[in-house]
């Protein structure tokens, strides 16, 4: 499993939400880059790839690390991480904004859930010949 980095995501921010992204809080960035990566009594708490996955994107949206832009950053650092581990995301544009939302909202509040949506709308990544 390849986990993000801190610089990574800064390069993730940076990239979809402002090349000069004004971070708020770099401690609640490094918690959320850190909650998939939890364990309990010495066992993985998100053992799957989209749970993981569903662990860091409700971070990002909801720690409010950045002073704007949180929810670019959450949807931009699940494609990112998705990527680094050969899977992408399937839905659409509308359905991805909608997704994040509802995870900002507060609809999706769990990890368990978002975690099944994951499954639902990922795919492994094509790798490009040629």
């Amino acid at each position: 499993m390849i986990h993000l980095t801190y610089g990574e995501l800064l390069h993730v921010a940076r990239r979809a939400v402002a090349p000069d992204v004004v971070v708020r809080d770099a401690g609640l960035l490094e918690s959320a880059l850190a909650r998939p990566r939890a364990s309990v009594l010495g066992a993985d708490a998100y053992p799957t790839l989209e749970e993981k996955a569903a662990a860091l994107v409700h971070s990002l949206v909801n720690n409010h690390g950045l002073v704007d832009g949180n929810k670019r950053l959450g949807l931009a650092g699940l494609i990112a991480f998705l990527g680094l581990n050969g899977r992408r995301l399937t839905m659409t544009e509308d359905g991805a904004y909608d997704f994040i939302v509802q995870i900002a909202e507060g609809v999706l509040d769990d990890v368990e859930t978002i975690a099944e949506c994951l499954v639902q709308h990922t795919e492994p990544r094509r790798v490009r010949r040629g």
